[in-house]
């Protein structure tokens, strides 16, 4: 199967190419990335560091965010559970602090009873793959069961929260010890590291990376500095608290800084569609100094790990400064690649990913001396594997996303790109599938439509032209693709759009969803396409 073909006159509207050019020229601006705030993270530092400057506004936010029911966070209960236990946990605190927040805590309790007591409670296996959660959930219904015990809130209810059956506190306990022993905690701890509880205070095996954050999370940090307001021992973690409270007027991301990840998937997203952007190369190079031997991490403070390391390097091939993919020869298993050594699941948006890097280094080379052949091989191996994984009805679902549009737009895409002729059945039934759940107003969407899915979708059903149809003309494809641009114009991504990519909470990467689509829009424009509402 070959490469996507140029879709017809390769100019971009002023419009959409003036805005990719600030996006880009923004990823310098504001390196720590765009990142929407957090209900969890935010309650996180109402509870660990009330004398943190925008402490106020943190609380205002936590009380602003609370939806009627009570709860926090995504419509579905499962999404819903940490950040409302945060919230609600955060609040409890603050109405023993003398704060006039019994009542929202009073509502908060109510779901999370609900949502853990009685016949259709929450469980283990019914919860989404979101980091950590075997040990936050624990830690934070034991939290408020100490409020309730202490008589924080005059709850009516009886008993005590419970955790969602087959969910254990025994995860929670072993890293207690582990960390009360004084022994360094993995790395991939560190951006969960306030789930220690008092044993992470000024830890003596941690230390705050040059940017001044532990785990690249404004909670992680605050429970490493611990206590009242710190001294001048714990100056740049406080500058750090300080700089991304302040970026938001005091509520704060869950991953912060967000840097490699961001520019990597933003670089390699308009350069994939196509889009006319210079890309500073002071950019380029930062991006190249990112990946080393090990390969490289979303940004300071986080393990390295597959998928940002094959970003980075899809990215750097597409900029013309491609480097060889040998640094992801750590994370190969004997049938797929691990996000990171001793990964609890697999992801196909990372082995998507790891097809891309592959492929776009082996295209790039200027002949196949003999080095590259085990790039083959690899390349044969994990478009099988992504294969193995499509769902019966077309889409893949994967552990870093809520949406199967995200997850469908990377295996499709890197399928049809790299996958070879053996992949052709598969990107076609993505497409299928794709145009088959077009929403009325022309959107996409798992829970609702958003510019982000129908971005997603957009793009599958342009970048993917040239793969087999069902019969003739991509009529039905041109037609869903020109209607899903028209919903994007008239509801382009913003800072108010749903979160839906999983970290300890869900978040919005911001200048990533905007990448998107811009993509999908000059993509669009590039390609006369049928009226949305032509035909019907």
């Amino acid at each position: 199967m070959r490469p996507a073909e140029p879709l017809g006159d390769p100019v971009s509207p002023p419009g959409v190419e003036a805005e990719a050019g600030a996006l880009v020229a923004g990823l310098l601006g504001e390196p720590w990335g765009q990142v929407s705030a957090s209900a969890y993270e935010t309650g996180r530092l109402v509870t660990l560091a009330p004398w943190l400057t925008g402490h106020t506004e943190r609380v205002r936010h936590l009380l602003a965010a609370q939806r009627p029911d009570g709860g926090w966070g995504a419509p579905d209960p499962g999404y819903a559970l940490v950040p409302t236990l945060s919230a609600t946990e955060a609040l409890l605190r603050e109405a023993r602090r003398g704060a006039a927040t019994t009542g929202a805590a009073l509502a908060g309790l109510r779901p999370l009873f609900a949502w853990t007591h009685g016949s259709g409670a929450l469980t283990r296996a019914g919860l989404p793959d979101l980091p950590a959660i075997e040990l936050i959930v624990p830690g934070l219904v034991d939290a408020i069961n100490d409020h309730l015990d202490a008589g924080a809130v005059p709850w009516p209810g009886t008993g005590r929260l419970r955790l969602p059956e087959g969910l254990t506190g025994a995860a929670l306990a072993s890293v207690r010890a582990l960390l009360a022993s004084g022994a360094a905690p993995p790395p991939k701890l560190l951006h969960v590291l306030e789930a220690g509880g008092d044993a992470v205070w000024r830890h003596p095996a941690v230390r705050p990376e040059t940017t001044g954050t532990v785990g690249a999370s404004p909670a992680a940090t605050a429970a490493w500095l611990g206590g009242p307001r710190p001294d001048s021992a714990g100056a740049p973690a406080l500058r750090f608290l300080e700089t991304a409270a302040a970026r938001q007027g005091g509520p704060v991301p869950c991953g912060l800084p967000i840097t490699v990840f961001e520019r990597a998937w933003v670089l390699g997203g308009l350069r994939r569609a196509g889009v006319p952007v210079d890309v500073p190369p002071v950019l380029v190079a930062d991006l190249d100094a990112a990946v080393g031997p090990a390969g490289t991490a979303a940004a300071a403070g986080l393990p390295v790990d597959a998928d940002t390391t094959a970003g980075a390097l899809y990215a750097l091939a597409l900029a013309g400064a491609p480097r060889r993919p040998d640094p992801l020869w750590a994370f190969e298993l004997d049938a797929h690649f691990c996000t990171w050594p001793g990964e609890d699941g697999e992801s196909v948006t990372t082995n998507a990913h790891v097809l891309e890097a592959f492929g776009g280094y082996r295209r790039s080379a200027q002949r196949d001396d003999g080095s590259v052949a085990r790039y083959d091989g690899t390349i044969a191996k994990v478009s099988a594997w992504l294969r193995d994984r499509q769902r019966d009805d077309g889409h893949w679902d994967d552990r870093w996303h809520v949406s199967p549009y995200y997850a469908t737009f990377c295996c499709a895409l890197a399928l049809h790109d790299f996958g070879g002729p053996e992949s052709a059945d598969a990107v076609d039934r993505a497409v299928r599938w794709v145009v088959g759940t077009q929403r009325a107003d022309g959107s996409w969407g798992h829970w609702t439509g958003t510019a982000e899915e129908t971005a997603y979708a957009v793009q599958i059903l342009l970048l993917t032209r040239g793969s087999r149809m069902d019969a003739g003309p991509d009529t039905a494809r041109l037609r869903a693709a020109a209607r899903g641009c028209e919903r994007l114009r008239r509801s382009p991504a913003g800072p108010d759009d749903p979160p839906l990519w999983h970290d300890k909470d869900l978040y919005l990467p911001l200048g990533i969803v905007r990448s998107a689509t811009l993509a999908a829009l000059h993509l669009h424009e590039r390609l006369p396409l049928p009226s949305g509402r032509e035909g019907e």
